[in-house]
């Protein structure tokens, strides 16, 4: 009887602490819509005519795409703006290659700072207490190298190949993380004429591999960090001859003493600088139809292919980033932070228009970021608050996870801070979608967030794959900056659309920029068309300038995904688009992900996966279908921590990995997914009927991920192919 007693006392307690707290949260929202109407009364007129919202919200709902061409299967759509002020200095000063562009802009801001780095002082072991080890650093200021200092040093690199045999049209890989040395190499090797082969820092061991032999390179630059992981393919790489390392400045051993590499040549980076300072060679500069890049995507499928970038690719792109660029009003203060792969063109091109506008660039890694990156050694700072930056780029991945840490962060506060941010957050989103900013609301509630990234973030340039609109709307509420989302492909030298400046809507991707068009072409299989109502939809085909020459040795598929028209090359890219009234571009599903189930329904496992992403306990997740099912089930790789606490909160003594054996644990985090999928409004068939949360991490390393994270499904279904199976029997016994 006691215990019964006890059960019921807790329970009214709890019963009466949740309607205490509701009434509290009425009280308050009540108070805040008095002040927040007493305010609106007195800052309105003021605001108004500051901020001019009028303007903002005409501009917004400007066209910005035009109907250029209509056939039976396709409609064609191109950019209504126009040339700006930096394409047209591109054209008139008759800068044709990348080789061009880095003398000019060189020479026109000499004495600016151009890249940065932060002074290592020191390193450390900790060990955690899942028994992992982490490397600690502690770093000091930025170090800044001018304009003028990194067209020397490219030159010099560049020379110093040339010392050492390479010649012009003679391939060289850049195996290294992004930093200052890779920036200044590329730029050598450009004014030489040697293609880059770019290689992720984090490819597999088979991907890397195969793009150094396709591409018969015998020149590797690469870092102190990556000579182990390189070391082991030594015998695999048989033309290789030659390694220059970037030098680690707290690791003193000699590589060469350690690395037992036979005959191979390895040299310092800033050896080969001295060679180039000292030759009496002169710089062979490329022409626009030379190939500037063999840059190695990482598919989701199969081995990565190398997609050839010409030099007029990549000025073609220049140009219409720099259009794009002209809404978002960059200046030369501006700062960017730059962390994401520069062996991925939209980082690399997204640097060269910093380059064109006189912006400096401070170098980072995802690992030393913010305060909290693990990589940053407690009571030190991390890069973005000693940097300040104005203006960054992110893929999806990475800003779904701010925006699952601003929520998380939310919950923990007490009843009074979830109620202020609760309301300050609609509050903002009200006058924002109204065309007006809310100063005091940014430094009163949103400031600790913005913190975060040095405070002064104003722009944040998204790419690589489609970003949520809820995770967009967050972004830019909480951070206090513009969120602006491109799209485009290795294939198109990254790309096709960008988001207009002045563009206040979500989820949309932009229209096509001033150097290309863009073609929605009818997927009768799949049942979009170009009459499709309310707008037209169809695969989205790009045709440019800036669409690649092809892939590397890969004839045959060049020829399926590639074609001429008019004298026009396209690019057939497999995504599927809808054109809206004003000329702008949505993503809304995947040629390839789209799955017809036996019931009739297309399931799009890509935008399945995106929703279900979004969910705190999820990090990345495989949805599976099979061949004739009428349903699908899902693997999940989960977020360990967030794991762990729902493990807590329902009292399993066990945690991740143990967890997940635990047949009543996973079918509670399904019922959650299912909730949560629910929320998302997906249809009954597009909720996975079973799930299994995978012990093992998804790595480049391992296959099961694409080095910027994008599931390699293929080889998902393959390495899981039994649990898989597990999965829809166990769902078909239920039935």
């Amino acid at each position: 009887m006691n215990h019964i007693y006890m059960i019921s006392t807790a329970y009214r307690t709890s019963k009466h602490r949740v309607q205490m707290e509701q009434r509290i949260q009425r009280v308050l929202i009540f108070i805040l819509r008095i002040v927040a109407f007493v305010f609106d009364l007195l800052t309105l007129p003021v605001y108004f005519v500051l901020q001019k919202p009028w303007w903002i919200r005409h501009r917004s709902k400007q066209p910005k795409g035009k109907i250029v061409a209509q056939e039976n299967t396709y409609i064609t759509y191109r950019a209504t703006s126009i040339p700006q002020k930096m394409h047209v200095e591109l054209l008139r000063e008759k800068i044709y290659t990348m080789a061009e562009m880095m003398v000019f802009y060189s020479n026109k801001y000499a004495d600016k700072r151009c890249l940065g780095y932060r002074d290592l002082l020191e390193e450390s072991s900790e060990v955690q207490g899942t028994g992992k080890v982490f490397i600690k650093n502690k770093f000091g200021e930025y170090i800044w190298k001018t304009y003028a200092q990194v067209n020397v040093l490219a030159t010099s690199f560049g020379l110093g190949l040339r010392e050492l045999g390479n010649k012009a049209g003679q391939n060289v890989a850049i195996f290294s993380e992004t930093r200052p040395e890779w920036m200044i190499a590329a730029q050598g090797l450009f004014k030489q004429s040697m293609p880059i082969v770019t290689i992720y820092a984090n490819l597999g061991e088979e991907g890397i591999i195969h793009a150094l032999n396709e591409t018969k390179v015998t020149i590797v630059i690469t870092s102190h960090e990556l000579l182990p992981k390189l070391k082991n393919m030594f015998k695999k790489l048989p033309l290789l001859d030659t390694i220059i390392y970037i030098e680690h400045k707290l690791l003193g051993n000699e590589p060469q003493n350690n690395l037992g590499c036979g005959k191979l040549r390895v040299l310092k980076f800033r050896d080969v600088l001295k060679l180039g300072s000292i030759s009496n060679a002169t710089n062979q500069f490329p022409t626009a139809s030379s190939t500037a890049i063999i840059m190695y995507t990482s598919g989701s499928t199969g081995i990565p292919k190398g997609v050839i970038l010409k030099h007029s690719n990549l000025l073609a792109t220049l140009r219409g980033f720099t259009d794009s660029a002209h809404s978002f009003e960059l200046n030369q203060s501006d700062v960017l932070i730059g962390f994401l792969p520069l062996a991925h063109v939209f980082e690399l091109i997204v640097e060269c228009v910093c380059l064109c506008s006189g912006i400096a660039i401070g170098y980072s890694s995802p690992f030393t970021l913010i305060d909290s990156s693990t990589k940053i050694k407690e009571g030190s700072r991390g890069d973005a608050p000693v940097l300040h930056p104005t203006i960054m780029t992110a893929v999806p991945l990475i800003l779904d996870r701010i925006s699952k840490g601003i929520v998380d962060k939310v919950s923990k506060t007490n009843i009074l801070g979830r109620i202020l941010f609760i309301f300050a957050y609609e509050y903002k989103k009200f006058w924002w979608y109204k065309g007006y900013d809310t100063p005091i609301i940014n430094r009163v509630v949103f400031r600790r967030i913005t913190n975060i990234l040095g405070g002064k973030v104003r722009l944040i340039l998204s790419g690589g794959a489609p970003l949520a609109p809820e995770t967009h709307e967050r972004i830019q509420l909480c951070l206090c900056a513009r969120v602006v989302q491109g799209y485009g492909l290795t294939e198109t030298t990254s790309c096709a659309t960008v988001m207009d400046g002045h563009d206040r809507t979500i989820g949309r991707v932009g229209p096509p920029t001033t150097i290309c068009d863009i073609r929605l072409q009818n997927c009768d299989e799949e049942g979009f068309s170009i009459k499709d109502k309310p707008f037209p939809q169809g695969e989205i085909i790009v045709g440019g300038d800036n669409v690649s020459a092809g892939y590397y040795a890969l004839e045959k598929q060049t020829k399926e995904d590639f074609f001429d028209e008019n004298g026009t090359r396209w690019f057939k890219t497999g995504d599927v688009g809808q054109a809206h009234a004003d000329g702008v571009i949505m993503i809304i599903d995947r040629k390839k992900d789209l799955v017809k189930l036996q019931t009739g329904e297309y399931l799009s496992l890509g935008k399945v996966e995106m929703e279900l992403k979004l969910f705190p306990l999820v990090d990345n997740v495989c949805v599976c279908v099979q061949l004739l099912g009428d349903n699908c089930v899902a693997l999940i790789a989960p977020n360990e921590a967030e794991l762990n606490k729902f493990a807590a909160k329902l009292n399993f003594s066990r945690r991740f990995p143990d967890v997940c054996d635990d047949p009543e644990f996973i079918s509670a985090v399904h019922k959650k997914i299912i909730e949560h999928a629910k929320t998302r409004k997906l249809e009954k068939f597009e909720i996975p009927v079973n799930i299994q949360v995978c012990k093992e991490s998804w790595t480049p390393d391992n296959g099961l991920v694409t080095a910027a994270y994008k599931i390699r499904r293929k080889e998902i279904l393959k390495y899981y192919k039994t649990d898989i199976e597990k999965l829809f029997a166990v769902n078909k016994a239920e039935q």
